[in-house]
């Protein structure tokens, strides 16, 4: 199974794509990973889509891909089975970025292997450069953008799944995880 996790910065799309490449045995691709530089610099599309292209197909038999990059969406959505749209309340979404970038910059850990990118006080909370900044001005869009998808006929071939609540991400983990190893359990 192929599939993509979107939704706003700080919506959990990292933990659940985790969550799903260990219980449907695929590998995780983490699109930041990708783009993102030492010192915070971006790819470049060329070189970021033929890395994406690349990961992609290192793993013909399924992936879970984390992220959004909405110029990706040609490669992404190529050969992609499901999209799960993490869907959560603005507050909740702004309550688990703050919460992970508070953890983030008292940790000062690297955030993707080889870059040096962490977070830190002043970047986080006194640059237009801050996550919590790009969350709390993307939210809205994000929203309006994935809602379009949803009705979008380009999209109908490809099963996009709406979760609203973290225990809509369980449920689904434990009925992918299930239905991969045939497990038949009643429906609570």
């Amino acid at each position: 199974m192929k599939i993509n996790v979107v939704g706003s910065s700080g919506s959990g799309k990292s933990t659940l794509s985790k969550q799903l490449s260990h219980a449907l045995d695929v590998p995780y691709i983490q699109l930041d990973q990708l783009f993102w530089r030492a010192n915070w610099q971006g790819t470049p599309d060329d070189e970021f889509f033929v890395a994406l292209e690349a990961a992609l197909s290192a793993a013909p038999g399924g992936w879970v891909l984390d992220g959004n990059f909405n110029r990706t969406r040609d490669i992404k959505w190529r050969e992609v089975d499901m999209i799960i749209w993490l869907d959560y309340g603005f507050w909740r979404v702004f309550r688990q970025s703050l919460c992970r970038a508070i953890v983030r910059i008292i940790s000062r850990k690297e955030l993707w292997p080889g870059t040096g990118n962490r977070e830190s006080f002043r970047k986080t909370f006194m640059s237009r450069d801050s996550i919590l900044w790009w969350m709390l001005t993307s939210w809205r869009s994000n929203q309006r953008r994935y809602l379009a998808d949803l009705i979008d006929t380009r999209y109908r071939h490809i099963r996009i799944v709406r979760l609203t609540h973290p225990r809509e991400a369980d449920a689904l983990v434990k009925h992918l995880a299930q239905s991969r190893t045939g497990v038949n359990t009643p429906s609570t």
